[in-house]
C-alpha cells in the first residue's frame, strides 16, 4: 500500500503530449489512405485487440492524470531522449508505409517504437501503473502486427 501512496491525481500535460504525438500518423492515416494500405484489413486477433485497446486506454489515463510525488522535473534525461527517438523512428515507419512499403521491418517499425516511447516515458516519471499497462499494451500490440501482417 505503500506504493500507491506516492500517487496523486493530477494533470501531466507531456503525457497529454506524447500521446498525441504518437497518434498522429494514426489521425492522418484515418483521414488518408496509403497505397498498399495492408493495415485497414480485418484483424484476425479480435481479443488481443481489444485487450490492447483497454491498456492503451489505461497507459494513456496513467501517465496524463496519475502523478507520482517522487518523480522529478521533467528533463531531456536519457529515457526522454529515447522516448523521443521512439517517435522518429515510429514517423519513419509511417513515412515508409506511405511511400508503399509495407514489409515486416516496417510492421515493426509502427508497432514496436510507440509502444517503448510509452514505457521509457513511464519509467522516466516514474509512473508503475502505466509501465505496468504499457507492457500489455506492448506485449498485444505486437501480438496483433505479428500475426496479422508478419507471419
Amino acid at each position: 500500500m505503500k506504493l500507491l501512496k506516492q500517487y496523486r491525481f493530477g494533470f501531466d500535460f507531456w503525457g497529454l503530449l506524447l500521446f498525441l504525438l504518437v497518434m498522429l500518423p494514426n489521425f492522418i492515416w484515418f483521414a488518408v489512405s496509403a497505397p498498399n494500405d495492408i493495415l485497414r484489413t480485418e484483424s484476425v486477433t479480435p481479443v488481443v485487440d481489444v485487450i490492447a485497446s483497454v491498456c492503451q486506454v489505461l497507459t494513456v489515463a496513467c501517465l496524463c492524470f496519475l502523478i507520482n510525488e517522487e518523480r522529478g522535473k521533467l528533463r531531456f534525461s536519457p529515457l526522454v531522449i529515447a522516448a523521443v527517438a521512439c517517435i522518429v523512428i515510429y514517423y519513419l515507419g509511417w513515412i515508409l508505409y506511405y511511400i508503399g512499403i509495407t514489409n515486416p521491418w516496417v510492421i515493426l517499425l509502427l508497432t514496436i517504437p510507440p509502444c517503448l516511447s510509452f514505457i521509457l516515458f513511464a519509467v522516466d516519471r516514474k509512473n508503475l501503473p502505466a509501465v505496468l499497462f504499457a507492457t500489455a499494451f506492448a506485449v498485444c500490440h505486437l501480438i496483433f502486427g505479428v500475426v496479422n501482417f508478419i507471419i
